[in-house]
């Protein structure tokens, strides 16, 4: 089953439609590419998935230990490099309640570093996941 289409509109955007929901968004190319930047671009949403995916896989586990994880969010820097222009590092500072256990932590830490995004993307992006019990 086919999951999405992304249709090329021109000006550097796509327009991308998840097909089982219908849900949209578009992509530009970001401005130090020739693009407009008024959307993410692909490489941000490279980025935000990993994040995205670290916070879904926790959710599961924590539904799992009976625990509420709302509100948990992720902050997530990317880091370009050039020749090829590629993504060279990702940054994610997840920010999560400071009311769970020591046994809590533990099993969400490592939930988060064995997402499917995290183990797909290439080996050479440098992945630095740091974890914030504030909340």
């Amino acid at each position: 089953m086919i999951t999405s289409k992304v249709t090329y509109t021109g000006e550097l955007r796509t327009s991308c439609e998840h097909l089982r929901s219908g849900s949209t968004f578009i992509t530009d190319a970001p401005i130090d590419n020739n693009g407009l930047g008024q959307a993410f671009s692909p490489t941000d949403t490279v980025a935000t998935g990993l994040a995205s995916c670290i916070l879904t896989v926790m959710g599961i586990k924590a539904q799992g230990l009976k625990i509420d994880l709302r509100n948990a969010f992720a902050e997530v820097t990317k880091h370009m490099a050039s020749n090829p222009r590629r993504i060279s590092k990702l940054e994610v500072d997840l920010h999560l309640p400071s009311s769970f256990s020591e046994k809590h932590r533990k099993v969400l830490v490592h939930t988060a570093n064995t997402c499917p995004v995290h183990y797909s993307l290439h080996p050479d992006i440098e992945k630095e996941i740091r974890f914030h019990w504030n909340l």
